[in-house]
């Protein structure tokens, strides 16, 4: 076994979530060393099942937080507003009694979000499951985000790839696709108004994955400070 990289894994692990490596280092068995009580050997491949199942950990939770009724459109920080670029479409129907359909559009608008969400957890953990860790000095000398982060960085547009027909297909089940066509239809009929179009899944897919990345994150530093996090068995070997 290479040693060396099992210490530097060892590390690594140490700093993303929260343990000394001095500590981490002694709970494995290296040749040369005397055994100890507290030692229970991990081999690379522990140590690395143990990092991407952290991540699916919170990939899990995130999709579970997410997918509910509500998940989006009840939370203030996590609501997907209206789009910049449909203040003028949102701001001229309203003048003209169509309060009620913007209100109800923003809301479903939400809940198409909620419902493909639910669908996100396998591409994500197919994601996590393909990770390299040729990057493993630059998460290691990263911030306390970094494991989260090269996920981002590395697979966010494979992960946007697979989401976006996920998304497509939810907004058309709950019957925002039609809502979509007919607000724009009202609107480019209105005289004088510059015609207006949008891709709405485009915005909804990106605001879905900024959310699943958010929640993602807050539980990778949930497992490195919280002990009660660790929820699994290889979690508690590895971080515990």
């Amino acid at each position: 076994m290479n040693w060396k990289l099992v210490i530097r894994i060892l590390m690594l692990t140490a700093i993303l979530f929260g343990f000394s490596a001095c500590e981490t280092i002694s709970k494995l068995d290296i040749p040369g060393l005397p055994l100890g009580s507290t030692t229970n050997e991990l081999d690379e491949s522990t140590i690395i099942s143990g990092l991407k199942e952290a991540l699916e950990v919170g990939a899990r939770k995130a999709v579970d937080f997410l997918s509910v009724y509500n998940g989006f459109f009840g939370n203030p920080e996590l609501k997907i507003l209206l789009p910049e670029e449909f203040d003028k479409i949102d701001s001229t129907l309203r003048k003209i009694g169509f309060s009620r359909q913007m209100d109800e559009f923003e809301e479903t608008m939400n809940h198409a979000a909620e419902e493909a969400c639910a669908l996100a957890v396998d591409i994500f953990i197919d994601a996590i499951n393909h990770m390299s860790f040729s990057d493993a000095w630059n998460i290691l000398n990263g911030p306390d985000d970094a494991a989260t982060r090269y996920l981002e960085s590395h697979y966010r547009m494979n992960l946007y790839d697979e989401f976006f027909p996920v998304v497509k297909n939810t907004m058309d089940n709950v019957g925002l696709t039609q809502m979509y066509k007919t607000i724009l239809t009202t609107y480019n009929s209105l005289p004088l108004v510059e015609k207006r179009e949008y891709d709405l899944d485009v915005y909804i897919t990106n605001k879905a994955l900024d959310a699943l990345f958010l929640i993602v994150e807050r539980e990778e530093k949930a497992i490195r400070t919280d002990p009660a996090a660790r929820i699994t068995d290889l979690l508690k070997k590895v971080f515990g």
